[in-house]
């Protein structure tokens, strides 16, 4: 949805073009779905597609669709799921069901201020009508915008809705969900009369890599292809700089810990630390200072003696086990990783896995052994 925002909105974007459009967002998966909700793709009055909803299972059906609402200028709720029946037939071959709501690109209140809140890096929600059970003033697709600490842009129906929506989509805008939502007509709760998308973009999670070393440029590139983003931070300045960091949307010169001072307190459990310096001068600090926020991920790159060594430092220092236990070290999953791009992607891996709740493979800080592998080559005729 981001990356529609500027080809609808923007110059010389659909709209200042002058052409009509409509947008189909997925608002809910049932089952296996290719796309999470807020998933979106625009078409045009002419059936130019931007963006995708289902990897391509659905979606010549949904261009069908956006042309019908463009051509009669009422949003609909549309769903699409697998038929055993007819292996050819619209569905989704992964097993799941879809739901979308399409609406005509007229009907999106507030959103020149949902570009502005993009670009600047500012949260807002975009907050829409996708189901009414009955008729109570309401109106499928009518959309409101929200931006913390400023009035709602449009309306779902009435005052006493908009409040309580408002409240509870704050809420989700905070951690970084999207999701439907259930009320009454006025907002009550344990109703079903009105359900509610509440499409939320927070700004880009954070990851910050300490160590101006060689693994730090992979990792900044893979994790700025993940959407991350990325603030490379080492108090040593001529290793520190934007020349051999490119991927690095910031790049501090620093000691670690004074840069946690300054910034701790706004990560999330979104956000990584990643220290890769392995020496300790800077870890420890850095992982002490860390342990005080309430980043979701910390990690800390070494052998396993700079990792005991690391462990008995910060004990020293004064960090207790419940701290400790949030230490990723070492860091990343037990891929057989051995050059710093191979390394940047375990560690990005063990991100995703811990921010899922799941364990795909080992976590290295969770096995014995040596962290690379010996390798034995075998000659012909043997040994």
């Amino acid at each position: 949805m981001r990356e529609l925002l500027t080809g609808l909105i923007g110059p010389p974007g659909w709209r200042a073009q002058g052409r009509r459009w409509a947008l189909a967002r997925v608002i809910d998966v049932e089952g296996s779905g290719p796309r999470e909700p807020g998933a979106a793709m625009a078409v045009s009055e002419d059936g130019e597609v931007l963006g995708s909803v289902s990897g391509g299972c659905v979606e010549g059906a949904v261009v069908q669709a956006a042309l019908e609402v463009i051509s009669g200028g009422a949003a609909r709720f549309v769903s699409f799921g697998y038929s055993e029946e007819d292996a050819f037939a619209v569905g989704l071959t992964c097993g799941g069901t879809v739901h979308l709501l399409i609406q005509p690109g007229d009907q999106l209140s507030g959103s020149d201020r949902l570009l502005d809140a993009v670009r600047e890096g500012q949260p807002a929600a975009l907050i829409t009508v996708v189901e009414l059970a009955t008729d109570g003033g309401g109106r499928l697709g009518a959309t409101a915008l929200l931006r913390p600490g400023r009035p709602l842009v449009g309306s779902l129906g009435n005052a006493e809705l908009d409040r309580v929506v408002a409240r509870d989509a704050e809420a989700e805008l905070a951690v970084g969900s999207s999701r439907v939502r259930h009320y009454g007509l006025r907002g009550e709760a344990r109703r079903s009369d009105v359900s509610v998308f509440v499409h939320s973009f927070s700004p880009p999670a954070r990851m910050i890599i300490f160590g101006a070393v060689d693994f730090a440029a992979a990792l900044s590139q893979v994790a700025s292809v993940l959407g991350f983003r990325v603030i490379l931070c080492d108090a040593r300045e001529r290793f520190a700089t934007k020349a051999r960091f490119p991927f690095a949307d910031e790049v501090v010169v620093d000691w670690p810990h004074r840069l946690l001072g300054r910034i701790g307190s706004t990560l999330t459990a979104r956000d990584a630390v990643c220290v890769l310096t392995h020496e300790a001068r800077f870890d420890v600090p850095a992982v002490l200072a860390a342990v005080s926020t309430p980043v979701g991920y910390l990690g800390a790159m070494g052998s396993r003696r700079t990792h005991d060594d690391r462990m008995a430092r910060l004990r020293a220092a004064g960090a207790d086990e419940a701290s400790l236990a949030r230490l990723n070290s070492p860091i990343g999953l037990d891929l057989g990783a051995r050059t710093p791009e191979e390394t940047a992607v375990s560690i990005c891996a063990e991100i995703i896995a811990r921010r899922a709740g799941v364990e795909v493979v080992q976590s290295l800080g969770r096995v014995e052994g040596p962290i690379h592998q010996r390798v034995r080559l075998v000659r012909a005729g043997g040994e």
